[in-house]
């Protein structure tokens, strides 16, 4: 009686595995399948461009002959040329006026709307800049902020304090266009955050008023602490989002004045489309991909830091 119960359920095991397994192969065959669009989307619009821009980095290419190769010397240029460093200059000082307001806002945003509203109205009231194309945003702010006609300069003259030259000061270019992002893009980041914080145990905010913490020692106590892989997130995708600003400069101020705003990825429009030196503007793509990379580096080394904080 034992050796005939004990034998069938291994029986029946390895019909069940045996039945499992052809399923598995059936799951793996329709994985791929629904993988093959998104694939070659990916190898089209993505890593064949990029390695053709790795290799036209290393050449001198102007689309009219075919590209010559030089080796380094487009990284070489690079290395001596003004007008790239003053890019990247402009380029980091708008990321970290972009990061730094948007950030702050979108915190004090977010905890306002757990605090004080559950309206989903006022949640996507938030949410709507963000919607609007940035060149439809960037247009809007250039007509209200104009020197002579703007809204803004007519209110300001109204108060009795001098009208501003917004885009034409190159002292004030920079922050005008680093506002008109932060407005556009501080609703989405808020929602993230928001999201971040549903998330947190009500317990731990109970625990924290026992032990006598008001509002204020638990958002540094606790949410901050329990907010911090939604806040990588949030860094990378602001900063990586940040470095490729183009559309709102370029509508605005052109770069311009005196190459105040003239960020890194204008001048490699402006190098491959107004120039035709595609070699070099591949060139400074490269060391662009290469400074988000290290973007993402420091995603991953947040994540980890996370981690060993909450194990």
């Amino acid at each position: 009686m034992a050796v005939i119960t004990g034998a069938a359920p291994v029986a029946a095991q390895g019909r069940s595995s045996g039945s499992r397994r052809p399923r598995r192969y059936g799951d793996l065959r329709s994985a791929l399948i629904f993988l093959i669009p998104a694939t070659i989307g990916f190898v089209t619009f993505y890593l064949v461009p990029a390695v053709r821009g790795a290799w036209f980095s290393l050449t001198e290419y102007s689309v009219l002959t075919p590209p010559v190769y030089v080796g380094l010397d487009n990284y070489e240029r690079m290395v001596q040329d003004p007008l790239f460093w003053n890019a990247m200059k402009v380029t980091t000082y708008y990321v970290l006026m972009n990061i730094g307001l948007q950030t702050v806002l979108a915190i004090a945003i977010a905890v306002l709307m757990q605090r004080l509203t559950r309206s989903t109205i006022i949640r996507g009231a938030v949410l709507l800049p963000y919607f609007v194309a940035n060149v439809v945003v960037a247009l809007a702010w250039f007509f209200m902020l104009d020197f002579q006609m703007g809204i803004v300069n007519v209110l300001l003259d109204r108060i009795g304090m001098e009208p501003q030259a917004f885009f034409g000061d190159p002292a004030l270019g920079l922050p005008t266009i680093a506002l008109i992002n932060v407005w556009r893009h501080m609703g989405y980041t808020a929602l993230l955050i928001f999201a971040g914080l549903q998330m947190i145990d009500r317990q731990v905010y109970e625990a924290a008023e026992i032990d006598g913490a008001g509002p204020w020692r638990q958002f540094w106590s606790v949410t901050l602490p329990l907010l911090r892989p939604v806040l990588a997130l949030v860094l990378v995708v602001t900063v990586t989002g940040s470095f490729q600003i183009f559309d709102t400069v370029a509508v605005t101020t052109d770069g311009g004045p005196i190459d105040a705003t003239r960020v890194v990825y204008l001048y490699i429009y402006t190098l491959a489309f107004g120039q035709l030196d595609f070699g070099y503007a591949s060139a400074i793509s490269v060391v662009l991909f290469l400074v988000l990379l290290g973007v993402a580096l420091l995603q991953l080394r947040l994540m980890r830091a996370n981690d060993s904080d909450t194990n």
